[in-house]
């Protein structure tokens, strides 16, 4: 930030940890903070946290953010904020929309659930503030590195149509073990959900939905064997602004080799349950443990013919890993989930937007390129 703001940060996980953190640690001007949550609690331990992270002074401010109505202190706090930055569950996100517009803030999310999106799309779409959605990892930073890697690729090689465009991305622990092969890294109704909602893509040019988990494969990255598969929200709004000039593009998750076989085991053993993200998420947790030690391996690529009838690919990948910010040490996780947001709040609060804002509407270079990014991701 080149100026000073005031910031809410709405939620109190590990993402809305890094979010501050970053913003305190990596802002040029050191902006306001504002933390709130339903368990008040919860939210003190936060900014608590920011401030013992910090190596500079900060201003944090804890408030009680309940699931219903507005209290007087909250009133006070939106009245004198800049922008929300929401780190809460997806099905919370139209509320805190609904709050940023009628407060006049600037807003940004995370989630990659669809419906709540189109539902922010819909009440905001007259505001006098922007709303950039669907700004973290998957979706956005992937969106933005595929979609710069398209647009280079047509500059380049002369051409306005590709037959591929992949996006993949896994959040992995360093190390697998039977059967599950794997370890929660982040939320698991987050995994179980992305496992059960379709996949949008694009088949022969034209949008359309996919069962999650229907087209699994397995693919080379770096040397290392990885299994990859179709699930729900990670291409953002790139099937809607790219159809009619990507034959194919889907978004996969990826993971070690044998969980995907061992996820459909799961699937099967549980037929036709009323709830099935609800039950998949507990039979998952009984066995799958939480592991804080983790690894992001994203990539992307873009595959198609140049203007003399040559075929061509071109891919990106990288793997992140936990990363020291300040005087805490942040699982990778949070720190490529929090730069994209914190990158979004800045290009909101510092360049003229109003109304919605999707990823596909981002120049990439420059937003991939950020001052917050940079030191997460590196250069593209």
């Amino acid at each position: 930030m080149n100026k000073h703001h005031n910031i809410i940060i709405a939620g109190a996980g590990g993402i809305a940890e890094a979010v501050g953190l970053l913003l305190i640690e990596w802002s040029d001007v050191t902006p306001s903070l504002f933390i709130g949550n339903r368990t008040h609690d919860k939210a003190k331990k936060v900014a608590k946290w920011i401030t013992a992270g910090a190596t500079k002074p900060c201003d944090i401010q804890d408030f009680h953010l309940p699931e219903e109505g507005l209290t007087p202190e909250m009133k006070a706090i939106f009245q004198k904020a800049d922008i929300l930055l929401d780190c809460l569950p997806g099905s919370q996100a139209p509320k805190m929309a609904q709050f940023a517009k009628d407060f006049q803030m600037h807003y940004a999310n995370l989630t990659e659930y669809v419906a709540e999106t189109e539902e922010i799309m819909a009440l905001a779409k007259n505001a006098q503030t922007g709303f950039l959605l669907q700004t973290g990892l998957a979706p956005g930073y992937i969106d933005l590195l595929a979609n710069g890697l398209f647009q280079q690729f047509c500059n380049d090689f002369g051409v306005d149509q590709v037959d591929k465009l992949e996006l993949k991305v896994g959040a992995l622990t360093n190390h697998a073990v039977a059967p599950h092969y794997y370890g929660f890294t982040w939320s698991p109704v987050g995994v179980a959900t992305e496992y059960l909602k379709d996949a949008i893509v694009l088949r022969d040019l034209k949008k359309t939905t996919l069962p999650s988990l229907s087209e699994r494969a397995t693919i080379i990255i770096d040397g290392i064997a990885y299994e990859e598969d179709l699930t729900s929200g990670g291409a953002a709004d790139l099937p809607d602004a790219l159809s009619g000039k990507v034959r194919t593009l889907d978004y996969k998750t990826l993971r070690h080799p044998g969980h995907y076989a061992w996820v459909q085991e799961q699937l099967t053993t549980l037929g036709n349950t009323p709830d099935t993200i609800k039950s998949l998420q507990e039979k998952m947790e009984a066995v799958i443990p939480h592991n804080e030690d983790d690894q992001i391996v994203l990539y992307a690529a873009v595959e198609g013919k140049d203007a003399t009838g040559i075929l061509r690919r071109r891919e990106i990948a990288k793997r992140i890993f936990s990363q020291k910010v300040g005087k805490h040490q942040l699982r990778a996780i949070q720190t490529t989930t929090a730069a994209p947001l914190v990158q979004a709040a800045q290009l909101l609060l510092e360049t003229p937007h109003d109304g919605v804002i999707l990823q596909s509407q981002i120049d990439p270079i420059p937003f991939l390129n950020g001052n917050y990014i940079l030191p997460v991701y590196g250069k593209v």
